[in-house]
């Protein structure tokens, strides 16, 4: 019997949503040699923060730092809190979180656990960040703020990035971009943008990407229920002079 090649998987913003992610992992049904990754921002906003973060420490799968783990280690640096940050933290969804975990109160192995989170990944023909980089700028010159918070600078690039390969990125709501309807992915020049909102109201798709197959597979936290798309018919594209200038701090 041929042996099945390991599929390369990757998942979206999860936002808290854990009962969402085990049934999303349960269409995908991954197997001990594929390679499954997390683009960031497994916490706030949805209800089961603390479940998530566990699940995703636990197991053998990779996860990238989000912005909302960056505003978490802030609000708890040496892991007591520090209440300027911690105010931005909970006004940012760390509300939900704080809940999940029963107490306002994290606990060390799980800050530990994000701390080592790495920025971004290199998977040869993808790469892996979660909001994406400054055109700009080589990888050596960008900071931990670019690679978790960047947004309209990353999506108006007229030119791609990389000459080799494609840059897959969470952070950014998909239907927030021009043309883009809610669930589906975003293409740009050089990137694609799998966050599809799971914890927004307007779509509540949780997402991930078989890049191996091109295959989309997605569940709906609201609607408890799941699709499988081709990549292509899951995707529209985004057209670079329409992206118009946010801040990111008030898109949180």
């Amino acid at each position: 019997m041929p042996e099945v090649a390991p599929r390369r998987i990757v998942i979206g913003d999860v936002h808290g949503h854990f009962a969402g992610l085990m049934a999303l992992l349960e269409a995908i049904a991954p197997n001990p040699n594929d390679q499954v990754y997390f683009l960031g921002d497994l916490i706030d906003r949805g209800p089961q923060s603390a479940q998530v973060v566990e699940f995703v420490k636990q197991s053998s799968y990779i996860s990238l730092l989000g912005n909302h783990e960056q505003l978490l280690l802030s609000a708890f640096p040496n892991g007591k809190a520090y209440p300027p940050a911690l105010q931005a933290w909970l006004y940012s969804g760390g509300q939900e979180t704080a809940a999940s975990y029963g107490k306002l109160e994290i606990p060390r192995d799980h800050l530990e656990w994000i701390e080592t989170l790495p920025l971004y990944l290199d998977l040869g023909d993808v790469w892996l960040v979660h909001a994406g980089v400054d055109p700009g700028l080589p990888i050596k010159a960008q900071t931990a703020n670019d690679f978790c918070w960047i947004r309209s600078k990353f999506h108006s690039m007229i030119q791609p990035y990389f000459s080799d390969k494609v840059i897959i990125t969470g952070h950014t709501i998909t239907f927030t971009l021009p043309g883009v309807e809610p669930g589906q992915i975003a293409q740009g020049v050089g990137w694609l943008d799998i966050d599809t909102g799971a914890y927004h109201p307007k779509s509540g798709w949780l997402t991930a990407l078989d890049i191996s197959k091109k295959i989309v597979y997605q569940t709906n936290v609201y609607q408890k229920v799941l699709r499988t798309l081709p990549l292509s018919e899951a995707t529209a594209p985004v057209n670079p002079n329409q992206v118009k200038e946010r801040r990111s701090p008030a898109h949180r």
